[in-house]
């Protein structure tokens, strides 16, 4: 068992009976937010792309860290709508139920605006976008049907704050705050129609992590990450587990006070 999962091991209950799926689940961020659901008793469908052996590690990694958290993963494209309606029907038919949709998953293609085609611009903003989208249309008619649900996307402060060279990537993070903000609206809108307002409810919020100790930045020069670590008020880089922390937060039922609210995580490099 590694230190990070040592210190993500079964904490509570605050999810029990809950089922999750977080999207880029098996690495990174998404991993880290699979293991903080798991530890606070939460079933857990992980969605990744292609690398199909690290999907086998992680579900067998966490099936040994985890024993009372069922787990699955599932393969698909986040910028193809099919793929994305067809992920959120195979949670609910493996797990017989989807109470928390994670909308992690992401790329990056950076190049400033006049060194940028137009499918780095349309790849990013399809990826980092339109497929969180597609995900929680899909996921909100199982969510309204039984009038409770919580959403989370994964945003960025480069969505906050713009970014030298990610004009797609900005765009589509700031996209995210939008959208957060909208289906908030919508959902209530539904769930007071549907008069099941007995229960814990629709929320849907997003977080904004800041730089991130992950493998995104593994390649990242220590010059650069020096600076990096020089505009942060706090000094240092984030952890996973430190963004996990809040989507849990979030995902609890104690938090149905709370939507369509956007939560930094970031050292105070946005204030």
């Amino acid at each position: 068992m590694t230190a990070t999962q040592t210190r993500t091991s079964r904490t509570g209950d605050k999810l029990s009976g809950r089922v999750a799926f977080v999207t880029g689940g098996t690495r990174g961020i998404g991993a880290a937010i699979c293991r903080s659901l798991a530890a606070q008793g939460a079933d857990v469908a992980a969605g990744y792309s292609g690398n199909t052996e690290r999907a086998e590690m992680f579900v067998k990694d966490f099936a040994g860290a985890y024993p009372d958290s069922r787990t699955s993963v599932h393969r698909g494209d986040i910028a193809s709508p099919d793929d994305c309606r067809r992920t959120i029907a195979e949670v609910i038919e493996q797990h017989g139920r989807l109470d928390i949709l994670v909308n992690n998953a992401g790329i990056t293609v950076d190049r400033t605006v006049l060194k940028m085609t137009d499918d780095d611009w349309r790849r990013v903003i399809d990826v980092n976008l339109s497929g969180a989208f597609y995900l929680s249309q899909a996921a909100l008619r199982h969510m309204i049907e039984r009038g409770s649900g919580r959403i989370v996307m994964i945003s960025s402060v480069i969505g906050e704050t713009g970014g030298i060279g990610q004009s797609n990537y900005s765009s589509a993070k700031a996209g995210l705050l939008g959208l957060t903000k909208t289906l908030a609206r919508e959902a209530a809108m539904q769930v007071q129609r549907s008069g099941k307002t007995d229960g814990p409810g629709i929320t849907v919020n997003a977080v904004t992590p800041g730089y991130t100790a992950t493998e995104m930045l593994e390649s990242v020069p220590d010059k650069v990450l020096d600076n990096l670590k020089g505009k942060i008020p706090l000094g240092r880089l984030g952890e996973p587990e430190e963004v996990a922390r809040v989507v849990h937060f979030l995902a609890a039922d104690a938090s149905g006070y709370i939507t369509g609210q956007v939560w930094g995580v970031n050292g105070g490099l946005d204030m």
